[in-house]
């Protein structure tokens, strides 16, 4: 399987926290799945922690890309297509990092491991 970590899914992750469920633990650490973690995500820890409002994800967020690699995990980047396609979504989700992780996981056919209900209706699979 190809998996998209969502934000706080791999937040949860690298901190060991319980708010991740076994089923989506188990599916990041199985060898046999790709693992990426998006460009988008970088963004969203490191502004989210300098404005105050994810402290906790501190250690993340001064060394975000080594953490990343260090667990194996493969970099998405941003692509204009991605972009095009979070820009076109006629829906009311209005979280800039949320509409491009979606549209990553639907442009790029891989499976969102979030905890975002509201993701299901938007064309994307999902695991939780």
């Amino acid at each position: 399987m190809r998996l998209l970590l969502d934000t706080h899914a791999l937040i949860w992750f690298v901190a060991g926290a319980a708010a991740l469920p076994i089923a989506a633990r188990r599916a990041i650490e199985d060898d046999t799945n790709d693992v990426f973690v998006s460009a988008v995500s970088a963004m969203e820890v490191t502004t989210k922690f300098r404005l105050g409002k994810l402290p906790s994800a501190g250690p993340l967020a001064e060394r975000f890309e080594q953490a990343v690699a260090e667990r194996g995990f493969l970099s998405l980047p941003i692509t204009i297509g991605h972009a095009e396609r979070a820009g076109a979504m006629p829906i009311a989700h209005k979280d800039p990092f949320d509409r491009l992780l979606i549209a990553q996981a639907f442009v790029e056919d891989m499976l969102l491991v979030s905890n975002e209900a509201a993701f299901d209706g938007y064309g994307v699979s999902r695991l939780w």
